[in-house]
Protein backbone atom coordinates (compact mmCIF):
# COMPACT_ATOMS: atom_id res chain seq x y z
CA UNK A 1 0.00 0.00 0.00
CA UNK A 2 1.23 3.37 -1.05
CA UNK A 3 1.83 6.07 1.91
CA UNK A 4 0.85 9.34 0.49
CA UNK A 5 2.48 12.19 2.38
CA UNK A 6 0.85 15.98 3.33
CA UNK A 7 2.71 18.81 3.78
CA UNK A 8 1.72 22.07 5.56
CA UNK A 9 3.42 25.01 5.72
CA UNK A 10 4.06 27.12 8.60
CA UNK A 11 5.01 31.30 8.64
CA UNK A 12 6.17 30.60 12.48
CA UNK A 13 7.36 27.84 14.94
CA UNK A 14 4.21 28.53 16.94
CA UNK A 15 1.79 27.67 14.64
CA UNK A 16 4.08 24.74 13.53
CA UNK A 17 4.15 23.42 16.77
CA UNK A 18 0.03 23.73 17.17
CA UNK A 19 -0.12 21.51 14.35
CA UNK A 20 2.17 18.67 15.81
CA UNK A 21 0.61 19.14 18.95
CA UNK A 22 -3.41 18.70 17.62
CA UNK A 23 -1.94 15.89 15.27
CA UNK A 24 -1.04 14.20 18.72
CA UNK A 25 -3.68 14.61 20.87
CA UNK A 26 -5.96 13.76 17.96
CA UNK A 27 -4.41 10.31 18.20
CA UNK A 28 -2.77 10.91 14.57
CA UNK A 29 0.69 8.47 15.01
CA UNK A 30 3.32 10.59 15.83
CA UNK A 31 5.57 8.30 14.10
CA UNK A 32 3.83 9.12 11.10
CA UNK A 33 4.70 12.73 11.43
CA UNK A 34 7.77 15.04 10.87
CA UNK A 35 8.73 18.80 11.27
CA UNK A 36 11.39 20.76 9.27
CA UNK A 37 12.87 24.26 9.64
CA UNK A 38 15.82 26.25 10.18
CA UNK A 39 17.80 24.88 13.39
CA UNK A 40 19.05 27.87 15.07
CA UNK A 41 19.71 31.77 14.37
CA UNK A 42 23.09 32.59 15.58
CA UNK A 43 22.46 36.47 17.93
CA UNK A 44 26.10 35.72 18.87
CA UNK A 45 25.20 33.26 21.50
CA UNK A 46 26.71 29.16 21.34
CA UNK A 47 24.25 26.92 18.88
CA UNK A 48 23.86 23.32 18.97
CA UNK A 49 22.71 20.41 20.75
CA UNK A 50 24.20 17.39 22.87
CA UNK A 51 22.46 14.16 23.53
CA UNK A 52 22.71 12.06 26.71
CA UNK A 53 21.17 8.99 26.65
CA UNK A 54 17.73 9.53 25.89
CA UNK A 55 17.70 13.49 26.50
CA UNK A 56 18.93 15.99 24.42
CA UNK A 57 19.41 19.87 25.38
CA UNK A 58 19.34 22.36 22.97
CA UNK A 59 21.47 25.58 22.41
CA UNK A 60 20.16 28.97 20.63
CA UNK A 61 17.31 31.12 19.86
CA UNK A 62 14.69 27.92 19.60
CA UNK A 63 16.61 25.81 21.52
CA UNK A 64 13.14 25.54 23.95
CA UNK A 65 11.21 25.44 20.61
CA UNK A 66 13.49 21.94 19.56
CA UNK A 67 13.91 20.66 22.98
CA UNK A 68 10.20 20.59 23.80
CA UNK A 69 9.28 18.55 20.02
CA UNK A 70 12.31 16.30 20.30
CA UNK A 71 10.15 14.17 22.75
CA UNK A 72 7.50 13.38 20.76
CA UNK A 73 9.79 12.43 18.31
CA UNK A 74 11.31 8.78 16.97
CA UNK A 75 14.75 10.58 16.22
CA UNK A 76 15.76 13.48 14.23
CA UNK A 77 18.82 15.67 12.55
CA UNK A 78 20.58 18.50 12.46
CA UNK A 79 22.07 19.34 9.12
CA UNK A 80 23.46 22.17 6.94
CA UNK A 81 21.35 22.65 3.96
CA UNK A 82 23.67 24.94 1.04
CA UNK A 83 21.43 28.08 0.45
CA UNK A 84 18.93 26.64 3.32
CA UNK A 85 21.18 26.76 5.82
CA UNK A 86 21.47 24.81 9.15
CA UNK A 87 18.36 23.15 9.93
CA UNK A 88 16.80 20.53 12.06
CA UNK A 89 14.81 17.25 10.49
CA UNK A 90 12.52 15.45 13.60
CA UNK A 91 10.16 12.28 12.89
CA UNK A 92 9.55 10.13 9.90
CA UNK A 93 11.29 12.22 7.59
CA UNK A 94 14.81 11.86 9.43
CA UNK A 95 15.17 8.46 8.79
CA UNK A 96 14.46 9.08 4.78
CA UNK A 97 16.98 12.19 4.60
CA UNK A 98 19.97 10.07 6.88
CA UNK A 99 19.02 7.13 4.16
CA UNK A 100 19.28 9.90 1.00
CA UNK A 101 22.80 11.57 2.50
CA UNK A 102 24.11 7.79 3.67
CA UNK A 103 23.34 6.55 -0.12
CA UNK A 104 24.70 9.89 -1.52
CA UNK A 105 21.51 9.86 -3.06
CA UNK A 106 21.23 13.23 -5.19
CA UNK A 107 18.47 14.07 -7.70
CA UNK A 108 18.26 16.16 -10.49
CA UNK A 109 20.26 18.66 -8.31
CA UNK A 110 17.96 18.56 -5.40
CA UNK A 111 19.80 17.97 -1.91
CA UNK A 112 19.34 15.34 1.03
CA UNK A 113 16.33 17.23 1.61
CA UNK A 114 14.91 17.44 -1.60
CA UNK A 115 16.09 13.99 -2.68
CA UNK A 116 14.63 12.84 0.58
CA UNK A 117 11.10 14.47 0.02
CA UNK A 118 11.47 13.31 -3.73
CA UNK A 119 11.33 9.73 -2.92
CA UNK A 120 8.57 9.82 -0.70
CA UNK A 121 6.72 11.21 -3.80
CA UNK A 122 6.61 15.42 -3.60
CA UNK A 123 7.54 16.75 -6.93
CA UNK A 124 10.43 18.39 -7.79
CA UNK A 125 8.38 21.74 -8.16
CA UNK A 126 7.11 21.39 -4.46
CA UNK A 127 10.37 20.62 -3.48
CA UNK A 128 11.63 23.54 -4.84
CA UNK A 129 8.94 25.78 -3.02
CA UNK A 130 9.10 24.16 0.37
CA UNK A 131 12.71 24.58 -0.05
CA UNK A 132 12.45 28.27 -0.48
CA UNK A 133 10.17 28.43 2.36
CA UNK A 134 12.17 27.02 4.81
CA UNK A 135 14.95 29.80 3.45
CA UNK A 136 12.27 32.05 4.18
CA UNK A 137 12.28 30.78 8.11
CA UNK A 138 8.76 28.74 7.49
CA UNK A 139 7.99 25.60 8.81
CA UNK A 140 6.99 22.30 7.13
CA UNK A 141 5.18 19.64 8.92
CA UNK A 142 4.16 16.53 7.27
CA UNK A 143 2.15 13.33 7.52
CA UNK A 144 2.57 10.23 6.28
CA UNK A 145 0.14 7.79 5.74
CA UNK A 146 -2.84 6.34 3.94
CA UNK A 147 -5.70 8.36 2.20
CA UNK A 148 -8.16 8.32 4.84
CA UNK A 149 -5.45 9.02 7.73
CA UNK A 150 -4.42 11.80 5.64
CA UNK A 151 -7.53 13.06 4.93
CA UNK A 152 -8.47 13.41 8.79
CA UNK A 153 -5.08 14.70 9.14
CA UNK A 154 -5.76 17.66 6.86
CA UNK A 155 -9.00 18.53 8.44
CA UNK A 156 -6.93 18.95 11.78
CA UNK A 157 -4.52 20.89 10.02
CA UNK A 158 -7.09 23.45 8.33
CA UNK A 159 -7.92 24.55 11.55
CA UNK A 160 -4.16 25.67 12.23
CA UNK A 161 -3.89 28.23 9.32
CA UNK A 162 -1.01 27.05 7.58
CA UNK A 163 -0.02 29.18 4.92
CA UNK A 164 -0.05 25.99 2.24
CA UNK A 165 -1.90 22.43 2.70
CA UNK A 166 -0.70 20.29 -0.12
CA UNK A 167 -1.33 16.41 -0.37
CA UNK A 168 1.43 14.36 -2.59
CA UNK A 169 0.83 11.08 -3.45
CA UNK A 170 3.57 8.51 -2.75
CA UNK A 171 5.54 6.67 -5.70
CA UNK A 172 3.82 3.78 -7.82
CA UNK A 173 5.54 0.56 -6.61
CA UNK A 174 4.83 -2.17 -8.34
CA UNK A 175 3.90 -5.44 -6.48
CA UNK A 176 6.13 -8.48 -7.43
CA UNK A 177 3.55 -10.99 -6.91
CA UNK A 178 1.19 -9.25 -8.96
CA UNK A 179 3.42 -9.18 -11.80
CA UNK A 180 3.99 -13.12 -11.50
Amino acid sequence: MAQDTLVAVFADHHAAELAIRKLAGSHFDVKQLSIVGQGYHTDEQVVGFYNTGDRVKFWGKRGAFWGGLWGLFFGGMFMMVPVIGQIMVLGYLAAVVASAVEGAVVVGGLGALGAALYSIGVPKDSVLQYETDLKADHFLVTAHGSADELARARTILETTGPSSLELHHGPVVENALAAA
